[in-house]
Protein backbone atom coordinates (compact mmCIF):
# COMPACT_ATOMS: atom_id res chain seq x y z
CA UNK A 1 0.00 0.00 0.00
CA UNK A 2 1.34 3.43 -1.01
CA UNK A 3 0.75 6.40 1.29
CA UNK A 4 1.79 9.93 0.27
CA UNK A 5 2.35 12.88 2.59
CA UNK A 6 1.93 16.55 1.68
CA UNK A 7 2.47 18.90 4.62
CA UNK A 8 3.70 22.29 5.80
CA UNK A 9 5.67 20.63 8.63
CA UNK A 10 9.11 21.28 7.17
CA UNK A 11 12.08 18.93 7.43
CA UNK A 12 13.98 20.21 10.47
CA UNK A 13 11.66 18.97 13.21
CA UNK A 14 10.35 15.60 14.31
CA UNK A 15 6.75 16.17 13.16
CA UNK A 16 6.91 14.37 9.81
CA UNK A 17 8.83 11.52 11.44
CA UNK A 18 6.17 11.23 14.14
CA UNK A 19 3.46 10.78 11.50
CA UNK A 20 5.49 8.18 9.61
CA UNK A 21 6.17 6.25 12.80
CA UNK A 22 2.47 6.21 13.69
CA UNK A 23 1.59 4.91 10.21
CA UNK A 24 4.26 2.21 10.32
CA UNK A 25 2.90 0.99 13.63
CA UNK A 26 -0.33 0.22 11.79
CA UNK A 27 1.53 -1.59 9.01
CA UNK A 28 5.36 -1.73 8.99
CA UNK A 29 5.53 -2.44 5.25
CA UNK A 30 3.66 0.66 4.09
CA UNK A 31 5.37 2.43 1.20
CA UNK A 32 5.40 6.05 2.45
CA UNK A 33 6.24 8.66 -0.19
CA UNK A 34 6.91 12.32 0.61
CA UNK A 35 5.34 14.58 -2.01
CA UNK A 36 6.45 17.64 -0.05
CA UNK A 37 6.94 18.81 3.52
CA UNK A 38 7.98 22.27 2.36
CA UNK A 39 4.58 23.79 1.63
CA UNK A 40 4.53 27.37 2.92
CA UNK A 41 2.93 27.25 6.40
CA UNK A 42 -0.88 27.48 6.27
CA UNK A 43 -0.88 27.91 2.46
CA UNK A 44 -3.66 25.61 1.28
CA UNK A 45 -3.57 27.09 -2.24
CA UNK A 46 0.04 25.99 -2.65
CA UNK A 47 -0.76 22.59 -1.13
CA UNK A 48 -3.66 22.07 -3.53
CA UNK A 49 -1.45 22.98 -6.49
CA UNK A 50 1.32 20.57 -5.47
CA UNK A 51 -0.91 17.62 -4.57
CA UNK A 52 -3.35 18.27 -7.41
CA UNK A 53 -0.56 17.95 -9.98
CA UNK A 54 1.10 14.93 -8.37
CA UNK A 55 -1.55 12.47 -7.22
CA UNK A 56 -2.67 11.18 -10.64
CA UNK A 57 0.84 9.84 -11.30
CA UNK A 58 0.49 7.35 -8.44
CA UNK A 59 -1.26 3.97 -8.83
CA UNK A 60 -4.97 3.80 -8.10
CA UNK A 61 -5.59 2.78 -4.52
CA UNK A 62 -2.92 5.17 -3.20
CA UNK A 63 -3.80 7.00 0.03
CA UNK A 64 -2.89 10.71 -0.01
CA UNK A 65 -2.58 12.37 3.38
CA UNK A 66 -2.43 16.14 3.73
CA UNK A 67 -1.64 18.38 6.66
CA UNK A 68 -1.67 22.10 5.89
CA UNK A 69 -3.43 24.70 8.03
CA UNK A 70 -5.21 21.93 9.87
CA UNK A 71 -7.05 24.20 12.31
CA UNK A 72 -8.54 26.57 9.75
CA UNK A 73 -11.97 25.07 10.45
CA UNK A 74 -13.29 25.57 13.98
CA UNK A 75 -14.69 22.02 13.98
CA UNK A 76 -11.12 20.76 13.78
CA UNK A 77 -12.29 17.69 11.89
CA UNK A 78 -10.50 15.87 9.12
CA UNK A 79 -12.22 14.81 5.92
CA UNK A 80 -11.87 11.55 4.02
CA UNK A 81 -12.93 11.19 0.41
CA UNK A 82 -12.41 8.97 -2.62
CA UNK A 83 -11.75 10.38 -6.09
CA UNK A 84 -10.45 8.85 -9.33
CA UNK A 85 -9.63 5.59 -7.53
CA UNK A 86 -7.49 7.38 -4.92
CA UNK A 87 -8.14 8.04 -1.23
CA UNK A 88 -7.58 11.47 0.35
CA UNK A 89 -7.35 12.39 4.02
CA UNK A 90 -6.87 15.97 5.20
CA UNK A 91 -8.29 18.82 7.27
CA UNK A 92 -11.78 20.09 6.49
CA UNK A 93 -10.48 23.52 5.46
CA UNK A 94 -11.49 23.65 1.80
CA UNK A 95 -8.17 22.40 0.42
CA UNK A 96 -9.75 19.56 -1.56
CA UNK A 97 -12.32 21.91 -3.09
CA UNK A 98 -9.37 23.68 -4.74
CA UNK A 99 -8.26 20.41 -6.37
CA UNK A 100 -11.47 18.75 -7.48
CA UNK A 101 -14.12 20.30 -9.73
CA UNK A 102 -16.68 19.05 -8.97
CA UNK A 103 -16.05 17.67 -5.52
CA UNK A 104 -17.09 14.09 -4.72
CA UNK A 105 -20.62 14.04 -3.31
CA UNK A 106 -19.65 11.81 -0.39
CA UNK A 107 -17.14 13.06 2.14
CA UNK A 108 -16.69 11.69 5.63
CA UNK A 109 -15.54 13.31 8.86
CA UNK A 110 -12.75 11.87 10.95
CA UNK A 111 -13.33 13.45 14.32
CA UNK A 112 -10.36 14.86 16.21
CA UNK A 113 -10.92 13.64 19.76
CA UNK A 114 -7.32 14.16 20.78
CA UNK A 115 -6.93 17.40 22.70
CA UNK A 116 -3.15 17.36 22.39
CA UNK A 117 -1.20 19.88 20.35
CA UNK A 118 -0.25 17.38 17.63
CA UNK A 119 -2.92 14.70 17.06
CA UNK A 120 -1.98 13.99 13.43
CA UNK A 121 -0.27 10.67 14.01
CA UNK A 122 -3.36 9.29 15.71
CA UNK A 123 -5.79 10.68 13.12
CA UNK A 124 -3.84 9.44 10.10
CA UNK A 125 -3.15 6.05 11.69
CA UNK A 126 -6.86 5.63 12.37
CA UNK A 127 -7.69 6.38 8.74
CA UNK A 128 -5.00 4.01 7.42
CA UNK A 129 -6.16 1.21 9.71
CA UNK A 130 -9.72 1.57 8.44
CA UNK A 131 -8.75 1.49 4.77
CA UNK A 132 -6.42 -1.48 5.26
CA UNK A 133 -9.16 -3.37 7.09
CA UNK A 134 -11.11 -3.47 3.80
CA UNK A 135 -14.23 -2.28 5.57
CA UNK A 136 -16.55 -0.11 3.43
CA UNK A 137 -14.92 3.29 2.96
CA UNK A 138 -18.25 4.91 3.90
CA UNK A 139 -17.77 3.58 7.44
CA UNK A 140 -14.61 5.63 7.99
CA UNK A 141 -16.66 8.42 9.54
CA UNK A 142 -19.92 10.30 9.52
CA UNK A 143 -21.00 11.79 6.18
CA UNK A 144 -20.33 15.53 6.00
CA UNK A 145 -23.36 17.46 4.80
CA UNK A 146 -21.60 20.82 4.31
CA UNK A 147 -17.84 20.45 3.83
CA UNK A 148 -15.78 23.63 3.82
CA UNK A 149 -15.43 25.19 0.37
CA UNK A 150 -12.79 27.61 -0.89
CA UNK A 151 -12.65 29.56 -4.15
CA UNK A 152 -9.51 30.49 -6.08
CA UNK A 153 -9.09 33.42 -8.42
CA UNK A 154 -9.89 32.39 -11.99
CA UNK A 155 -8.59 34.05 -15.18
CA UNK A 156 -10.74 36.78 -16.70
CA UNK A 157 -11.29 36.03 -20.37
CA UNK A 158 -12.71 37.81 -23.40
CA UNK A 159 -12.26 37.28 -27.13
CA UNK A 160 -8.91 39.02 -27.34
CA UNK A 161 -7.46 38.90 -23.84
CA UNK A 162 -6.74 36.79 -20.77
CA UNK A 163 -6.02 38.41 -17.42
CA UNK A 164 -4.44 35.91 -15.08
CA UNK A 165 -2.39 35.80 -11.91
CA UNK A 166 0.62 34.09 -10.34
CA UNK A 167 -0.42 31.04 -8.33
CA UNK A 168 2.94 29.44 -7.51
CA UNK A 169 6.68 30.01 -7.55
CA UNK A 170 8.63 26.76 -7.79
CA UNK A 171 12.01 25.81 -6.35
CA UNK A 172 13.81 27.24 -9.40
CA UNK A 173 12.05 30.59 -9.15
CA UNK A 174 9.83 29.85 -12.15
CA UNK A 175 6.55 31.77 -12.03
CA UNK A 176 3.45 29.63 -12.63
CA UNK A 177 0.22 31.27 -13.76
CA UNK A 178 -3.40 30.18 -13.39
CA UNK A 179 -3.69 29.73 -17.15
CA UNK A 180 -3.69 26.24 -18.64
CA UNK A 181 -2.76 25.29 -22.19
CA UNK A 182 -6.32 24.45 -23.24
CA UNK A 183 -7.68 27.86 -22.24
CA UNK A 184 -4.75 29.71 -23.81
CA UNK A 185 -5.01 27.89 -27.14
CA UNK A 186 -8.80 28.23 -27.23
CA UNK A 187 -8.68 32.01 -26.83
CA UNK A 188 -5.58 32.38 -28.99
CA UNK A 189 -7.22 30.64 -31.96
CA UNK A 190 -4.03 30.74 -34.00
CA UNK A 191 -3.26 34.42 -33.35
CA UNK A 192 -0.09 36.08 -32.14
CA UNK A 193 0.14 37.03 -28.47
CA UNK A 194 1.84 39.48 -26.12
CA UNK A 195 2.25 38.54 -22.45
CA UNK A 196 2.54 41.67 -20.28
CA UNK A 197 3.78 41.74 -16.66
CA UNK A 198 5.06 44.53 -14.45
CA UNK A 199 6.80 47.15 -16.64
CA UNK A 200 8.87 44.73 -18.69
CA UNK A 201 8.69 44.29 -22.44
CA UNK A 202 6.07 41.68 -23.32
CA UNK A 203 6.94 38.08 -24.17
CA UNK A 204 5.68 37.32 -27.68
CA UNK A 205 7.07 33.84 -28.39
CA UNK A 206 6.06 30.53 -26.81
CA UNK A 207 9.08 28.39 -25.97
CA UNK A 208 9.17 24.61 -25.71
CA UNK A 209 12.30 24.30 -23.56
CA UNK A 210 14.08 26.64 -21.15
CA UNK A 211 17.18 26.64 -23.35
CA UNK A 212 15.26 27.89 -26.38
CA UNK A 213 16.57 31.32 -25.38
CA UNK A 214 20.01 32.57 -24.36
CA UNK A 215 21.12 32.31 -20.74
CA UNK A 216 19.58 35.16 -18.77
CA UNK A 217 16.74 35.76 -21.24
CA UNK A 218 13.09 35.69 -20.23
CA UNK A 219 10.67 33.18 -21.77
CA UNK A 220 7.27 31.61 -21.33
CA UNK A 221 6.26 27.99 -21.84
CA UNK A 222 3.76 25.39 -20.71
CA UNK A 223 5.20 23.25 -17.92
CA UNK A 224 4.75 19.52 -17.31
CA UNK A 225 1.34 20.15 -15.72
CA UNK A 226 0.25 22.29 -18.73
CA UNK A 227 0.28 25.56 -16.78
CA UNK A 228 1.69 28.67 -18.42
CA UNK A 229 4.98 29.66 -16.80
CA UNK A 230 7.28 32.67 -16.93
CA UNK A 231 10.94 31.72 -16.54
CA UNK A 232 14.49 32.92 -17.08
CA UNK A 233 17.00 30.53 -18.64
CA UNK A 234 19.42 29.65 -15.81
CA UNK A 235 17.90 32.36 -13.61
CA UNK A 236 15.23 32.88 -10.95
CA UNK A 237 12.38 34.69 -12.67
CA UNK A 238 10.37 35.48 -9.53
CA UNK A 239 13.09 37.45 -7.78
CA UNK A 240 14.72 38.88 -10.91
CA UNK A 241 11.42 40.13 -12.34
CA UNK A 242 9.79 41.02 -9.02
CA UNK A 243 6.88 38.64 -9.50
CA UNK A 244 5.01 37.25 -6.50
CA UNK A 245 1.98 35.05 -5.87
CA UNK A 246 -1.26 36.92 -6.70
CA UNK A 247 0.46 39.39 -9.05
CA UNK A 248 -1.56 40.04 -12.20
CA UNK A 249 -0.45 39.42 -15.79
CA UNK A 250 -2.21 40.15 -19.08
CA UNK A 251 -2.14 38.36 -22.43
CA UNK A 252 -3.36 40.20 -25.53
CA UNK A 253 -4.10 38.28 -28.73
CA UNK A 254 -3.83 39.92 -32.13
CA UNK A 255 -3.73 39.01 -35.78
CA UNK A 256 -0.35 38.66 -37.47
CA UNK A 257 0.83 41.99 -38.85
CA UNK A 258 1.62 41.83 -42.59
CA UNK A 259 4.41 44.13 -43.79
Amino acid sequence: MIVTLTTDLGERDYYAGLIKGALLQVNPVLNIVDISHRIEPYNIVEASFVLGNAYANFPKGTIHMVNVDNFYNEKKQFVALEKDGHYFIGPDNGLFSLIFHPMPEKQYAIANKNNGTFPLGEIFAKAIAHILSEKPFSKIGKKIESPTQRITLQPVVNQSQIRGSVIHVDNYGNVILNIKRGLFEHVQNGREFSLFFKRYDPIQTMSTHYNDVAIGDTLCLFNSADYLEIAIHMGRAASMLGLNVDDTIQIDFHETTVT
